[in-house]
């Protein structure tokens, strides 16, 4: 049996134990607001990030429009090159990055910004560019990745995913979801099913 496996596990366990324990409920509540507030005024939700991060957008952007706060994904390098067009002015772009300081993120926010958008930040340094460039950054710092590398992004995707899916619960609560609602936009899939024969 891989030490390394058990290791990893290991220390992965503890990562995200921690991380959930000190997660700032406050900074989620908050975020929740500045969503609730855009939306109140006609305006948007986008979800940006570069590399792992990216896909996590991806995720994030479908999860929430699933539960009743429709968002779209932006392309983290392709925005300084037309696609923040996507973003009107007033709209909010949760941008998501581990060290807060990628290069191609930092010009992608600085066109937001410069186009009206609301900045959320995702970041394990609430100290970085991005966290300060943002009106409330969701702290998801974890100390060690898990592996004996400690660089490739592991339990610091697990923390983005974690807080960003405690925002998905607010705003869904928020929004008092039900699950007539729900199968509307998951009609598919063993999920949808599953709804529909609790409904007969």
């Amino acid at each position: 049996m891989s030490k390394d496996a058990i290791n990893f596990l290991t220390n992965l366990k503890e990562e995200v134990d921690k991380y959930i324990a000190g997660v700032d409920l406050e900074a989620v509540e908050k975020a929740a607001d500045i969503i609730m507030d855009a939306e109140s005024k006609g305006n948007r939700v986008h979800v940006t990030g570069i590399g792992k991060p990216g896909h996590v957008a991806g995720y994030v952007a479908s999860l929430l429009s699933s539960t009743g706060t429709p968002t779209y994904e932006l392309h983290g390098t392709e925005a300084v090159h037309g696609s923040s067009g996507q973003v009107l002015p007033g709209d909010v772009v949760i941008a998501i990055s581990n060290s807060g300081e990628t290069t191609e993120l930092q010009a992608t926010v600085n066109t937001l910004l410069a186009n009206g958008a609301h900045i959320i930040s995702c970041t394990g340094n609430d100290q970085s560019t991005l966290a300060k460039a943002s009106e409330v950054c969701l702290k998801a710092h974890v100390d060690k990745e898990g592996d004996s590398l400690n660089k490739p992004p592991r339990a610091s995707i697990i923390a983005e995913i974690i807080v960003l899916q405690t925002l998905s619960d607010v705003l869904e609560e928020r929004k008092n979801l039900t699950l007539n609602q729900y199968v509307k936009w998951h009609p598919g899939g063993s999920l949808g099913k599953s709804i529909r024969e609790m409904q007969k």
